[in-house]
C-alpha cells in the first residue's frame, strides 16, 4: 500500500502554558500542504519487520524512525503481524513542517487498511496522539484549530483558495528540543481564532508564531528567509511551527530567488 504523506504548516502558534505534564498548551492552526511529501509504501512480510529509507538522509537509525514508532505501538496495541516500511522523504526534516509525524500517521492509516482492523477516526486520531503532538492532525488531514497539546482538533474555514503558498527552508535546522527551551508562554492579547476572522491582510503581526523571537535571534538566516517573502510581496509570512521553514502567502504566483542550497517550493491552495 502507497500513501503520500504530506505535511503541514501552522497559521498562528501561540504557546499558553506549561503543563505539569512537562508538555505545553498551545493554540494553533495545521494546513495540510497536499503537493510536498512523503511516500510511505506499507507491505506485509513474513519474518522480521523492515524499514528502508532513501531520498533525504534522514539522521537516525531506523527503528527510532517515526515510521516504526508507529508499526511498533500498532503492535502492541491490535498485535498486527510484520511489514515492510520504504520511505522516500522528500519533506526536510528539522522544519517544522510535520513531516516525520505525517510518516507515521500513514504507517498508522496503512497497517489499519492492511489488516483490516476497522479503526474508526475517533480512534485513529487518539492512537496517532500517542506518537506526537501534531501527529493526529494527519488522520484528518484538513485545516483545523489544534488545542490542548496539539491533539484536540475542530475544523476551521480559512479564505485561501486561489492563493499561492510558498515553502522555503534554509540548510539549517531548529530542533523541537531548541525551540521550546527558549519559547516564553503566555497568553496573546487576541486570541487567534479572532485574529483569523480578520482580512488576511491584517493576519502580519497579528497572527503570530511565539517560537519566532528566540529562534529568529539564534538563526538570523530563518529570519532573512522571513523578511525575503514580506519583500517579494507576501500578504502574510512566518515561521512554521519550531522551524526553521518559512512559508509565505501570496495573491499571485511570484518569483522568488534564493540562495541555492535553500529548499523552495511552490503551490496553489
Amino acid at each position: 500500500m502507497i500513501l503520500y504523506a504530506n505535511c503541514k504548516i501552522n497559521l498562528g502558534l501561540d504557546i499558553l502554558r506549561r503543563r505539569e505534564d512537562g508538555f505545553h498548551d498551545l493554540e494553533t492552526v495545521m494546513l495540510p500542504v497536499t503537493e510536498l511529501y512523503d511516500i510511505v509504501e506499507v507491505e506485509r512480510v513474513e519474518g522480521a519487520s523492515e524499514f528502508v529509507s532513501k531520498g533525504i538522509v534522514v539522521d537516525c537509525d531506523a527503528e527510532h524512525n517515526l515510521c516504526m514508532t508507529a508499526l511498533r505501538l500498532m503492535q502492541r496495541l491490535y498485535g498486527v503481524g510484520e511489514v515492510r516500511i520504504t520511505l522516500d522523504k522528500r519533506v526536510p526534516f528539522g522544519a517544522g513542517l510535520g513531516g516525520g509525524s505525517s510518516d507515521a500517521t500513514a504507517v498508522i492509516l496503512a497497517i489499519n487498511d492492511i489488516f483490516s482492523l476497522g479503526l474508526s477516526e475517533d480512534a485513529l486520531v487518539e492512537v496517532a496522539a500517542m506518537i506526537g503532538s501534531d501527529t493526529a492532525f494527519f488522520v484528518r488531514n484538513t485545516p483545523q484549530l489544534c488545542t490542548g497539546r496539539g491533539e484536540k482538533m475542530e475544523s476551521i474555514e480559512l479564505p485561501l483558495q486561489g492563493k499561492y503558498l510558498v515553502v522555503a527552508k534554509p540548510e539549517e535546522g531548529v530542533s523541537t528540543k531548541e525551540a521550546y527551551a527558549g519559547v516564553k508562554p503566555a497568553i496573546p492579547q487576541v486570541r487567534l481564532t479572532e485574529a483569523l476572522q480578520r482580512p488576511i491582510e491584517e493576519w502580519q503581526g497579528v497572527v503570530k508564531n511565539d517560537f519566532e523571537p528566540h529562534i529568529f535571534e539564534a538563526h538570523p538566516a530563518i529570519a532573512e528567509l522571513k523578511q525575503t517573502m514580506l519583500d517579494a510581496g507576501a500578504i502574510y509570512a512566518s515561521m512554521s511551527g519550531s522551524g526553521s521553514a518559512v512559508f509565505g502567502i501570496f495573491n499571485d504566483k511570484p518569483e522568488i530567488k534564493l540562495n541555492k542550497n535553500t529548499f523552495l517550493k511552490i503551490t496553489k491552495l
